[in-house]
């Protein structure tokens, strides 16, 4: 028997549900095809989203980004819809779940709902598994089902130590739509994945001490194009409080420079 662990927070229909996020890790790609970029933190003050933290450099899909399905998402532009193996990462607007790590707990100062993997997890993508793209424990990991082998969470892997979930394909999850898309650690500076977003593990840890569940925090990724049409009317960062004051916008032209990947905006 499988006991399906839910995620956290119930997914908005609408922009205007997006009305009570306090947080957004905000990721701008060059274009669909891009294989990295820039990640930087949100919080929203007195209404006017401020930077967090200066860019971190990242990782997508080895193939880009198509648009997925999550709280916010777009359609008529950029490659098919992300679909399950299909080397993208997620774009549109989504709700970050559940932390799952190897560890027994988050790193200091971190403050958010996690889960210690053990030998009894899975992450399902198997398209005809009715618990596809869902996070599972089986009863009698030394008994495990045939299938467990090649969807089990726990491979003492250092790239999957942490593990924040982003919730595309998320509620419901639509079979062959895409799986398994989290932040995690990059095993390489150059090595892009196969769908989810990577970064060094001192970045990952220091966006998991900054979120906060109660802050309702949500993870935007859209190329440069479609984040500029897109941002005011789903109430986003605008493109000049991407860059912040002229302090932080060197700064992100700086870190650009050394990370070989474009500025958030120019």
């Amino acid at each position: 028997m499988l006991a399906v662990i839910s995620g956290i927070i119930a997914a908005p229909a609408n922009a205007a549900e997006l009305d009570d996020v306090t947080q957004l890790v905000v990721s701008v790609a060059p274009t669909w095809d891009s294989k990295s970029g820039l990640l930087q933190c949100f919080e929203r003050k007195g209404g006017q989203w401020r930077a967090a933290f200066p860019p971190w450099p990242v990782l997508y899909g080895k193939n880009g980004l198509a648009w997925g399905r999550g709280a916010l998402t777009g359609n008529g532009s950029g490659p098919p819809p992300k679909h399950e193996k299909d080397g993208r990462a997620p774009a549109g607007v989504f709700r970050l779940g559940t932390i799952y790590t190897y560890d027994s707990a988050l790193p200091p100062g971190a403050n958010y709902p996690f889960h210690t993997v053990t030998k009894a997890d899975a992450w399902i993508d198997d398209v005809t598994s009715p618990d596809y793209n869902r996070h599972v424990v089986i009863d009698d990991p030394a008994n495990p089902p045939a299938w467990f082998e090649k969807q089990k969470m726990r491979h003492n892997d250092f790239a999957y130590r942490w593990l924040v979930e982003i919730r595309h394909n998320a509620d419901p999850p639509v079979p062959g739509a895409g799986s398994a898309i989290f932040f995690h650690i990059r095993r390489g500076p150059q090595r892009p994945s196969a769908g989810c977003t990577t970064m060094a593990e001192s970045d990952l840890v220091k966006l998991i001490c900054w979120l906060r569940a109660d802050a309702h925090p949500h993870y935007v990724l859209l190329p440069r194009d479609e984040y500029r049409s897109r941002s005011q009317a789903w109430g986003l960062p605008s493109n000049a409080e991407l860059t912040g004051n002229a302090e932080l916008g060197t700064r992100n032209s700086e870190t650009a420079k050394k990370s070989g990947v474009p500025a958030l905006a120019e």
